[in-house]
């Protein structure tokens, strides 16, 4: 097999676990057969590649199709197994089966939405699904990892969040995922228009590979008559939604001397600038998907979250544009710092502005003239030294991981949140519900920082990945602490305040010290201000003696006071949601 063929195979998750045959084990196997016959179907077009132009021989002479008619790319495939064993359905008004789908290519996406991974694949997804709208139908399989997303009304607001226009399966106890010998998120199934199984694919940036598959199989089965190309429609959860000023907000940023907010209403598009006292200053962002820069009606976002301020220059992390944006606050104009538009695909340390590619900037923060993003993507750290033409990797391996060490050496989790206490950075790694320290120094280059990153509160350090699957919802010390999923960061008067997403707290943490206790929520999704209930808040800001919460999942920005805890939604007059 030559290095082009061994390339292929990366893409597929097919080896079982265990060198003995058993019943678990044979899905694996068999999705080794199929991965086997789909690269097959790739040769020709990867021989080409290969040194010298030769073509490798093929080890047994393939049968030839019918004349005039296509070859099946999965001669060898198996019946798919049910799609029993969800708990409930979502995006669409009736459980559905594989026979239901009789005819049409079906693409089912193990995913859980606290994933960035997962999160990456939905617009390959989107394209896939507009390319075939006749032919193809994909199936959300939603196998949660945390316990807040096993529950159906958490998961229909990721459908609504993320703007997911497929059915989603709540599988909850992880039936269908076993029955597929699931074992990583995210996971693509194949399955054709006769109920058989052919082949899964793992891992982010398959787009051109299931293109390509997808075709094959069409083709295929539009010759032989069982190809269904009748559109299916669904019942969709946005149909059953009322518009509100915001949508899913997700980072808060106040200016003390200004005394104004900025909020990212991320599921618009948009930033939106208000005074303390919530009379509307200004809307940035014309509330459609885009990267278009220019004056603040015209110009497009697409979901941005955190933002920094330095000076009269608002920074924006452009979160699905992977990009990071500048605003003139005088003239109101936005404009491009860094970024391609294009996601980046690997590890890499960083370059010019313009050129180097961004992985999901989530959050920033600007400490001694340099500005920190949270890359969630890549789980890094990176800077850029305000006025400088370059951006570089700071922090993190790219490993995904909760591990101590030096800057280079550490891995984090999917970095969400980052604020500073003016010496040391601390950042909330959300999949691996952990807070972070990260220190700092002025004499640093950049391009090569000494420093290390240490953890304040949660698990570290544990062998083969495990600190990534301890959370929960414990108040306590250190290592014994465990949050779930946390989002937001601020520091303020010695202390962390934390937004503890899919626990539906606020947690106040000493850093020092590295206590942890609950603060604010009592553990439950809900809007009732007295006494407080949040749903996965995102985004925290201080000003004063109050503290500014995104309850994202409430679609509102509340304000609470820091000593009595009581709280009142922050409603900005004049603000309505961005016109269809």
């Amino acid at each position: 097999m030559t290095s082009a063929d061994r390339a292929w195979f990366r893409d597929f998750e097919y080896l079982p676990q265990r060198g003995r045959v058993c019943r678990r084990n044979r899905m694996a196997l068999l999705k080794c057969l199929s991965a086997i016959l789909l690269c097959l179907s790739f040769v020709p077009a990867v021989a080409q590649e290969t040194s010298g132009g030769q073509t490798p021989a093929a080890s047994t002479p393939k049968a030839e199709p019918e004349a005039g008619k296509p070859e099946n790319p999965f001669p060898n495939r198996i019946p798919a197994p049910s799609l029993d064993g969800g708990i409930e359905w979502l995006n669409t008004s009736q459980p559905l089966s594989l026979k239901d789908l009789r005819g049409k290519v079906v693409v089912l996406d193990f995913w859980t939405y606290c994933c960035i991974n997962c999160i990456h694949v939905l617009p390959d997804l989107k394209y896939l699904e507009k390319k075939y709208g006749k032919e193809l139908v994909v199936i959300g399989v939603h196998s949660a990892k945390f316990d807040n997303e096993k529950e159906t009304g958490n998961i229909r607001k990721a459908i609504l969040r993320y703007e997911i226009e497929h059915p989603v399966v709540n599988d909850a106890e992880m039936t269908i995922w076993r029955k597929f010998s699931i074992r990583s998120w995210p996971s693509l199934v194949l399955i054709d228009p006769e109920g058989q199984f052919c082949g899964v694919a793992s891992g982010e940036g398959n787009r051109e590979l299931l293109d390509q598959v997808i075709a094959k199989v069409i083709d295929y089965h539009r010759a032989k008559g069982t190809l269904n190309e009748k559109p299916m429609a669904f019942d969709l959860e946005s149909g059953k939604e009322a518009a509100t000023p915001l949508r899913f907000p997700g980072k808060l940023l106040v200016d003390p001397t200004r005394e104004r907010v900025f909020i990212s209403d991320s599921n618009h598009n948009r930033i939106v600038v208000a005074s303390l006292s919530g009379q509307l200053i200004q809307v940035i962002g014309n509330g459609k998907i885009g990267a278009k820069d220019g004056p603040a009606e015209s110009a497009q976002f697409d979901h941005p979250q955190g933002m920094a301020l330095e000076g009269n220059t608002l920074y924006v992390a452009d979160t699905e544009n992977h990009l990071l944006r500048t605003v003139n606050l005088t003239t109101w104009e936005v404009s491009t710092l860094a970024g391609t538009g294009e996601q980046a695909r690997g590890r890499d340390r960083g370059g010019e502005l313009r050129t180097t590619a961004l992985n999901s900037p989530w959050d920033l923060y600007i400490h001694q003239g340099v500005l920190y993003v949270a890359m969630a993507g890549p789980h890094q750290l990176w800077s850029h030294a305000l006025g400088s033409k370059t951006i570089q990797n700071y922090a993190g391996s790219g490993r995904e991981d909760i591990t101590n060490g030096s800057l280079a050496q550490s891995a984090l989790a999917q970095p969400s949140g980052i604020t500073s206490d003016g010496e040391s950075l601390y950042v909330v790694d959300s999949e691996g519900s952990s807070i972070r320290k990260i220190t700092t120094s002025e004499a640093d280059k950049l391009e090569d920082p000494e420093g290390k990153v240490t953890t304040v509160v949660g698990a570290s350090d544990l062998p083969r990945g495990a600190s990534l699957f301890e959370f929960g919802d414990i108040d306590g010390k250190g290592s014994a602490v465990r949050l779930q999923h946390p989002l937001g960061i601020v520091f303020h008067e010695g202390k962390l305040y934390v937004a503890d997403s899919y626990n539906h707290k606020v947690k106040v943490i000493d850093p020092i010290k590295r206590t942890c206790e609950s603060w604010l929520g009592n553990g439950k999704p809900g809007a009732v201000l007295d006494p407080v209930q949040l749903s996965e808040p995102a985004g925290l800001a201080t000003y004063g003696g109050v503290l500014f919460i995104a309850d994202t999942n409430n679609h509102r920005v509340l304000k609470v006071d820091l000593k009595t805890k009581r709280a009142t939604e922050f409603k900005i007059e004049g603000l309505a949601a961005p016109k269809p």
